[in-house]
C-alpha cells in the first residue's frame, strides 16, 4: 500500500518507538510520588517540557500534557474562555478549524458566549479587515488555525498577532498540521496558546501537547485536579511523552531540509496531474509543504479515495476526523466552491519515506481515473 495521508496520521518512527520503549522499561513511575521512581518521571517530563517548548521558542512552563489534538483544542479554549469570562463572552475563529474547535466553541455557545466567523479569501487565507471588524470590547479569544486540513492553506498568524497586540483578546492556534513541519515562533508570533499532536510527527496517538504563555488568563475546567496545575486530570503518560517528543525533536532537526525535499515532490506531482481533471484547491504557494487539497473535476473526491484504495494507494476525502459526514467542507464553501465543487475534495499528503516512485504511481492511477 502506497500511503499518502499522513496528515491523518503517521506510522511511529524507529526513535519514538525505541523512546517509548525505554521509557517504559526505566521511567515507569508515577510522576507525583515523592520516592526515587516517581522523581525520576518527574524529571524525564519535564526534560519532554523544555524540548517541545525549545520547538516552538515558548517557556517549557507553559507546556501542559493532553490525549491528543482534540483534546488540547477543546481543553484550551475552554481553559482560556472561562478564565477571561469576565472580561467578556465573544469569541472569534474561522471556517477552517478542526472539529474539536468546533465542538469546544459549541459548549461554549450553548453556556452564552458568542462566535463570530471571519470572512475568508478565495485563496484560503483569512480576511484580515474582517477581522478587524469582527473585534469588539467583549472579545476575549481569538482561535485561528495555523494550517487548515482540509485546504493545506498557511494562516498569516503574525499579522493576526500583530493586530490583536493592543486588544484583550487572546491568541490561540491550533498547529497540529503544521508543528516541525512549519517554524513556530510563539513570541513572534503573538500567540497566547497553541495545540499540538503526537501522531501527526510520528510520535504515539493519544498524546498531544497544549501551550499556554505564562502569565495568561485561564481556569481549570476539572475542579480540584492537581496534575499540570489543573489543567488535566490523571497520572501522566510518561512513555508517551517520551516517545512524542523523540519524534518532535527528530522532525524539527530535518525540517528545513524535510521542506525543500517536500515541496519539490508537491510541485512536480502538480505536473503530472491532468490539469483539466484536477485542480488545486487554495494558495499554491502559502500552503503545507506536504499537503495537496486537489478537486476532482465531474468527481467527488470520496469516489476517488475509494478507486485509489483498490489499486493499493491510500489518499483522504478530507479531515479524518470528518469522514462519517456526507457534507461539504465548510473550508471551501466558506472560499466560493458550491456544494458539488466541494465534493469533489481529495487531499494528498506526503511522509518523511515518500518517493518519486510512489508519487508516479499515484499519478498514473489518478489519471487513468479520470481517462487522461
Amino acid at each position: 500500500m502506497i500511503y499518502l495521508d499522513h496528515c491523518a496520521t503517521t506510522p511511529m518512527s524507529t526513535a519514538a518507538l525505541e523512546g517509548y520503549r525505554q521509557a517504559a522499561e526505566r521511567f515507569f513511575g508515577n510522576e507525583q510520588s515523592l520516592h526515587g521512581h516517581g522523581e525520576e518521571a518527574s524529571h524525564l517530563a519535564g526534560h519532554c517540557r523544555k524540548q517541545l517548548a525549545a520547538i516552538i521558542h515558548g517557556s517549557e512552563e507553559g507546556i501542559y500534557f493532553t490525549g491528543g489534538g482534540s483534546d488540547s483544542n477543546i481543553t484550551t479554549l475552554l481553559s482560556l474562555a472561562y478564565g477571561r469570562k469576565d472580561h467578556g463572552r465573544h469569541i472569534i475563529t474561522s471556517p477552517f478549524e478542526h472539529s474539536s474547535i468546533g465542538q469546544g466553541l459549541g459548549r461554549l455557545k450553548a453556556e452564552g458566549f458568542t462566535v463570530s466567523v471571519v470572512d475568508v479569501h478565495r485563496n484560503g487565507e483569512i480576511c484580515l479587515d474582517s477581522l478587524c471588524s469582527l473585534l469588539r470590547t467583549d472579545t476575549i479569544l481569538v482561535s485561528i488555525c495555523h494550517a487548515s486540513s482540509d485546504t493545506g492553506v498557511l494562516q498569516p498568524l503574525t499579522d493576526i498577532g500583530a493586530i490583536l497586540h493592543n486588544h484583550q483578546a487572546l491568541f490561540h492556534s491550533d498547529c497540529v498540521q503544521t508543528f516541525t513541519k512549519i517554524p513556530i515562533d510563539v513570541t513572534t508570533a503573538g500567540l497566547d496558546a497553541l495545540s499540538l499532536s503526537a501522531h501527526k510527527v510520528q510520535g504515539p496517538k493519544n498524546t498531544g501537547a497544549a501551550y499556554i504563555a505564562p502569565g495568561t488568563s485561564w481556569t481549570p475546567i476539572y475542579p480540584n485536579v492537581a496534575h499540570q496545575h489543573g489543567f488535566k486530570p490523571g497520572t501522566l503518560d510518561i512513555p508517551g511523552i517520551a516517545s512524542f517528543t523523540e519524534a518532535a525533536v527528530e522532525a524539527a532537526s530535518a525540517m528545513e531540509e524535510q521542506q525543500d525535499r517536500w515541496r519539490s515532490m508537491q510541485q512536480w506531482m502538480l505536473t503530472e496531474l491532468d490539469p483539466a481533471a484536477y485542480q488545486l484547491l487554495g494558495d499554491r504557494e502559502k500552503r503545507l509543504p506536504h499537503h495537496l487539497a486537489l478537486r476532482a473535476v465531474e468527481r467527488e473526491g470520496q469516489w476517488i479515495m475509494l478507486e485509489c484504495s483498490r489499486r493499493g494507494i491510500a489518499v483522504s476525502p478530507g479531515s479524518a476526523c470528518k469522514t462519517g459526514s456526507s457534507a461539504p467542507p465548510d473550508s471551501l464553501l466558506a472560499m466560493g466552491y458550491t456544494a458539488d465543487e466541494a465534493h469533489g475534495l481529495f487531499r494528498i499528503s506526503l511522509g518523511r519515506d515518500t518517493t518519486y516512485t510512489e508519487l508516479r504511481e499515484t499519478a498514473s492511477v489518478l489519471n487513468e481515473l479520470t481517462g487522461k
